[in-house]
């Protein structure tokens, strides 16, 4: 053999372990770890909720410029409270479309929230603008087991 052949089976043979040598590919996740994934409450992943809430002060329903200032707040408050109970219970949506002659005639959508939530705490209560209040609230993940614990306990009751 030449000693061009001896250098080019030495440089093949040197590639071609370079390529034996590359990592493997990551581990896919298999579909029950995905499922897992999908279900987990994010209250599994956050050690606090929080949630903000917010109202309009000049469509406060009094003449007292006072007195809608502080019935803002009081929405801005149940506002805040309504968006952590969405995320400690999640929304009951019904939907609801006709159809006529292949067009879409009407299209309805009815969100609801339903739950008990104690223990939030209330971080803030500021004006934003010059017209709105803005309040947020947090709730702790112990607190938020628990609430969920006492629903679950609920619902079991009234299936009996």
């Amino acid at each position: 053999m030449t000693r061009i052949h001896i250098w080019a089976l030495t440089a093949a043979a040197l590639l071609l372990t370079a390529c034996a040598n590359t990592p493997p590919p990551p581990l896919v996740p298999t579909r029950a770890d995905e499922a897992a994934n999908m279900i987990t409450p994010m209250t599994d992943k956050r050690e606090t909720l929080v949630a903000t809430g917010y109202a309009v002060i000049s469509i406060q329903n009094h003449r007292n410029p006072a007195q809608q200032r502080l019935l803002a707040i009081r929405a801005s408050k149940l506002d805040a409270y309504r968006a952590l109970t969405e995320q400690v219970y999640g929304q009951q949506l019904d939907a609801s479309t006709t159809v006529a002659d292949m067009t879409v005639m009407s299209d309805t959508f009815r969100a609801r929230v339903e739950g008990v939530i104690y223990g939030a705490v209330l971080v803030s209560i500021t004006p934003v603008g010059d017209d709105t209040y803005e309040t947020t609230l947090s709730l702790d993940r112990n607190v938020v087991n628990d609430l969920r614990a006492l629903y679950v306990a609920h619902l079991n009751n009234k299936r009996r």
